[in-house]
């Protein structure tokens, strides 16, 4: 074990949003509002945008689907901004196939989720994640640890053993739990970047060595959000702390129930026809509608 003194480089930049995916009124994905959307993103602060994930509901969605929001997002934001597709599944041969699919796309980075549902051990969790890295060595990949939604949690030492893997660079931690970027640094060092999967704990996950964010707020304040991460790594602690206590309501009403059916409907209140998530989540209900609301109305208009 090691302690690391320098901070790692942040290889997608500082900002991602995790983006939604827009559903037309028949449920079909509306793929030029994907593209509209992301590049308003961009035009909001965001270094990048991430496809297909959590947000974007990747578990309503058909790989073909996937393909085509990927090319889609690519070809609107154009270059210089870095777009990454969520290619994670529980079985490690479609989580390969989905992989070589994105670098072949032009993708700049993968997002691959812990297996979901059939749990597997650490070192089955070792065995995929390194099945993927040699399947496409070329594809930067960042790892992604959400246990509650998964089932299972990647162990810091596992992703240690990962390290000889060239092409994993990053990492998602969503776990909740701030200590978890200590140990990845401990464990890993400075050449993995820890980005903050919760926009909660953006700020104190910062401070402990993380490089960024991968966002669901930053839909509706990037900007702030921006500045409040370079207020941080500048130095001014103040005044990334004042962006931190004026966000929380909105972090906590995003998350308030099942993501993405609050960050749909703010963007909904907000101008963006994104439409409804699909079966099985459900539209917000009224009371956090009108809780959320509030929330947007009160917040600061710079």
């Amino acid at each position: 074990m090691s302690f690391v003194s320098e901070l790692s480089p942040a290889p997608f930049g500082r900002l991602l949003t995790a983006m939604v995916t827009p559903f037309d009124s028949d449920g079909r994905v509306d793929l030029t509002l994907a593209g509209r959307l992301a590049r308003h993103l961009v035009e909001q602060g965001s270094d990048g945008i991430v496809v297909c994930g959590t947000t974007g509901e990747s578990p309503t969605l058909s790989w073909k689907e996937q393909h085509q929001l990927f090319a889609t997002v690519r070809k609107a934001v154009g270059t210089g901004v870095y777009v990454l597709a969520g290619t994670g599944s529980n079985s490690t041969a479609e989580a390969i196939e989905a992989t070589g699919e994105a670098a072949e796309s032009g993708a700049d980075g993968a997002l691959v989720v812990v297996p979901y549902y059939n749990k597997p051990p650490q070192e089955g969790l070792e065995a995929h994640f390194r099945a993927i890295a040699a399947s496409a060595p070329q594809l930067p990949l960042m790892l992604y640890n959400i246990p509650g939604r998964t089932g299972c949690s990647l162990a810091p030492k596992t992703v240690a053993r990962l390290m000889d893997c060239p092409n994993i660079v990053s990492f998602k931690a969503a776990s909740g739990r701030t200590d978890e970027v200590t140990q990845l640094r401990i464990e890993c060092g400075p050449q993995l970047a820890v980005y903050s999967g919760d926009d909660g704990l953006l700020l104190p996950m910062l401070s402990v060595g993380a490089v960024g964010v991968v966002s669901v707020a930053s839909h509706l304040v990037g900007r702030r959000l921006k500045a409040m991460i370079d207020a941080s790594l500048s130095g001014q602690g103040a005044i990334a702390l004042a962006y931190h206590e004026q966000l929380q309501p909105l972090f906590k009403a995003l998350f308030a129930t099942t993501n993405p059916i609050p960050v749909k409907a703010a963007l909904e209140h907000c101008g963006w026809p994104v439409g409804s998530p699909r079966s099985p989540l459900l539209d917000l209900d009224h009371d956090m509608k009108k809780e959320l609301f509030k929330i947007l109305a009160a917040l600061p208009k710079h």
